[in-house]
């Protein structure tokens, strides 16, 4: 069965709300339009009410039964700007406050926060900075997670993978590369994975010494106190990881050499060149990126994103809020 069609029977008529902030988008609201239709969400969507109308005009969709906020004019602003003194502590005065809500994707956060909403997918428009930034100020991390990261599905004709972080973190120390592999383990089980975990460098097994090998070789060990049922090794090459033989030549006595299917990258730069070189030479769909570690889910689109892709992030954030 294909991925999405497995997510959709998951989503399909539970009434999951998932917030647009960027409801003047034409993208944004085709997408909407089709999720509606199908049954998948009970979309809400954010902005000047009568430019949110003049764009369904515009590409001649219909909004009925589709709920439209303006935050300047929401009835529950000043409840939302208590809520959000109150989550900030301290860290945000009352003029911050009235300003921050203002802008669509606090707005749209502080909806997620307050259970109005189930999850949020913003990024069509704005920045990844513009959308992460207040979902790791208002909804935060789990508990025992210290950062988010972002994780991207790789498709292939009948083959699933994972590959993490390629989106969010530059550098990660050993105990955050452990947790965000634990993450994307997690997220990999979203999507009917089976995960096999391979933490990724130059080195196999100790074949190379360096700092920067050895930070990996640290960051499985420390993985796996913390997740011992997951299977789950490092460091490893990727084709250590990937190809059978070479995984038994390099790292005979590994549960996961050879035949990985989660591989979390050292650094952001190895992880963003390695998907991109799977999808434009290797010819794998790119499905993502999917944020990881939040307390619900919040997913940042590509801003040259096109409706499909709106769609699909759609039903992967409100599958996700079903976890």
């Amino acid at each position: 069965m294909d991925i999405f069609e497995e997510l959709t029977q998951k989503i399909k008529g539970k009434n999951i709300k998932i917030v647009f902030p960027e409801g003047e988008e034409e993208r944004i609201l085709k997408a909407v339009v089709r999720l509606k239709e199908e049954n998948l969400i009970t979309p809400i969507v954010l902005g000047k009410v009568s430019d949110v109308e003049k764009t369904a005009q515009k590409i001649n969709k219909s909004l009925d039964g589709i709920k439209i906020i303006d935050p300047n004019t929401a009835d529950d602003f000043d409840e939302m700007v208590e809520k959000f003194l109150e989550v900030r502590k301290g860290k945000n005065t009352k003029e911050d406050a009235l300003r921050l809500l203002k802008d669509v994707n606090y707005y749209g956060t502080m909806l997620v926060k307050t259970k109005k909403a189930n999850g949020m997918v913003s990024g069509a428009v704005h920045s990844t900075g513009d959308t992460v930034r207040p979902a790791l100020q208002i909804i935060k991390t789990k508990p025992g997670v210290s950062r988010t990261s972002g994780a991207m599905i790789m498709l292939g004709k009948d083959k699933r993978y994972v590959f993490a972080d390629v989106a969010i973190n530059i550098t990660l120390n050993e105990n955050e590369l452990a947790e965000v592999a634990i993450e994307t383990a997690k997220t990999a089980k979203l999507f009917g994975i089976d995960p096999k975990v391979a933490l990724l460098s130059f080195s196999t097994k100790g074949s190379a010494k360096h700092e920067l090998s050895t930070k990996v070789a640290n960051a499985a060990n420390i993985a796996k106190k913390l997740a011992p049922d997951l299977q789950l090794d490092g460091e490893l090459q990727f084709d250590a990881a990937f190809v059978p033989s070479v995984g038994k030549q390099k790292a005979k006595d590994s549960n996961v050499a050879g035949y990985a299917n989660v591989f979390i990258f050292p650094d952001l730069q190895s992880g963003n060149i390695g998907y991109k070189i799977a999808q434009r030479l290797g010819g794998l769909q790119a499905i993502g990126p999917i944020l990881q570690g939040l307390n619900s889910p919040v997913s940042d689109l590509s801003r040259g994103c096109n409706e499909e892709d709106v769609y699909k992030i759609a039903i992967i954030t409100a599958a996700q809020s079903l976890n």
